[in-house]
């Protein structure tokens, strides 16, 4: 039987179910797992097209906005202090700490 491209070879499911198999999960883990790596099939054929037919930065564009990266650790702790400001408020009526807290956390380089 052919395998079609986008189904994750026998293998790669073998390592996902025994990766979870302990935990119970193994079923939902390698459902996801499977999905992401069609998907990370689908977008390299994609950019490998797009480069092929000159259009680089739109390969580029395509990548960046399929997979997004990731919101540095900085900018995780200032949306998490947003969500603690506005209690804070709530039950203090002010914010002083906060602010003195976002200062610190936007004086850090963003890495």
């Amino acid at each position: 039987m052919t395998q079609h491209p986008l189904t994750p070879p026998p293998e790669l499911v073998r390592r996902w179910l025994s990766e979870e198999y302990e935990r119970g999960l193994a079923a939902d883990h390698v459902a996801t797992q499977a999905a992401r790596w069609g998907s990370d099939q689908e977008l390299e054929a994609c950019c490998e097209w797009l480069k092929t037919e000159g259009h680089e930065h739109e390969h580029e564009a395509l990548f960046a906005d399929r997979r997004p990266k990731q919101p540095s650790l900085k900018e995780q702790a200032l949306e998490q202090l947003d969500g603690i400001a506005a209690v804070f408020r709530i039950s203090h009526g002010g914010n002083l700490v906060c602010d003195k807290i976002r200062r610190a956390l936007e004086a850090l380089p963003n890495d």
